[in-house]
């Protein structure tokens, strides 16, 4: 309903005012069945106080909940790192909580957040979008980063996957390879689907037959990749990889292997963690500028905690960093075509 009021949640849940003004509110002295009630009306009415209004009467936290699949890594380092520098301009402390890649502890976060905080910023990539909105705090404004396709009005941010995956394979294909091995994410998240639907049409327009396995997002399942190609004595001439961690464990695995990088292969990634410029060769990828868009989440809730109401996603397109992993000064490796290794 839109517009719904405080009067209409208690109408459909068929409990006074009162009760769910204390419900809403966070106040422990509940029973669970009527906070189930109240929070079920409403979800169902897609009602959202006011922020000004709930400050009347509900001393602020000053505290950001931020929810996320994993806290390891430089991707979620330089995330969090945005995310601090925007909060503590504003005099606001961060409240962490992990998933672990796990939806029932994405969920079981999002109920300990219940009045702790006076926002969320909640990346969940993974987890089917009706059941995390089933389980959102009724009241508190919360901003998406990349979560799963949805048709509900709610404040979000978006990497666009599919452009910028398919911007790296036109790369790759300008330098002359041709057999162009996407190491993916793992199947049912958004950004690693997105991705691979970027990269098998880039290779559709190019007249190139996909190949794709997938992986972890983590530098482990890098170097499994590289192994695997190494015994397959060459069958690709460049790596795609779906992020910068898998792409350094590919990278670090064939420069102990003694095969010319980018010679004889070429190997991408994409986000561009600090990391990838680096390493030697560096890394090239398509930068997101992950501490600004942890920024960017954190000053978008501040201003729906403070009363706003843009409810639009915000789209970021990924920019092309060309290093040396797909260049080299005297261009590729003429054997590079035909993926021979040592």
């Amino acid at each position: 309903m839109a517009n719904a009021t405080i009067r209409d949640v208690a109408r459909v849940a068929d409990v006074s005012v009162a009760s769910v003004s204390r419900v809403l509110n966070g106040l422990t002295n509940v029973r669970p069945a009527l906070r189930e009630k109240v929070e079920a009306a409403a979800a169902q009415l897609g009602y959202i106080p006011h922020a000004g209004a709930r400050s009347l009467s509900l001393a602020r936290s000053n505290a950001i909940g931020v929810v996320l699949p994993d806290l390891h890594g430089e991707f979620f380092s330089e995330l969090l790192r945005g995310m601090d520098r925007e909060a503590s301009a504003r005099g606001l402390q961060l409240l962490l909580s992990n998933m672990h890649d796990d939806p029932a502890r994405g969920i079981e976060a999002l109920h300990t957040m219940r009045g702790r905080v006076d926002g969320l910023v909640v990346m969940a990539p993974h987890i089917d979008p009706d059941r995390l909105f089933g389980h959102m705090p009724a009241g508190v404004p919360t901003v998406l980063v990349n979560c799963a396709p949805h048709h509900q009005p709610r404040p979000e941010l978006r990497i666009d996957n599919v452009a910028g995956a398919r911007m790296m394979v036109d790369h790759l294909v300008a330098t002359g390879r041709r057999r162009i091995l996407h190491l993916a994410g793992p199947a049912g998240n958004i950004d690693a689907d997105e991705r691979v639907a970027g990269y098998c049409a880039a290779m559709a327009d190019a007249g190139l037959e996909p190949m794709i396995e997938r992986g972890t997002f983590l530098e482990e399942s890098g170097v499994a990749a590289a192994e695997r190609l190494i015994a397959r004595d060459g069958d690709v001439d460049a790596v795609f990889a779906a992020n910068d961690m898998m792409a350094i464990g590919l990278l670090m695995t064939f420069r102990r292997a003694g095969i010319d990088v980018p010679g004889r292969i070429a190997v991408a990634g994409f986000d561009d963690v600090p990391l990838a410029r680096l390493i030697s060769p560096a890394l090239t990828t398509l930068r997101i500028d992950i501490a600004r868009l942890g920024e960017r989440a954190v000053a978008r809730l501040i201003d729906l905690i403070g009363g706003g109401d843009d409810c639009s996603i915000e789209h970021r397109a990924p920019v092309l960093v060309v290093r040396e992993t797909t260049t080299s000064r005297d261009g590729p490796d003429p054997r590079a075509a035909r993926g021979i290794f040592p």
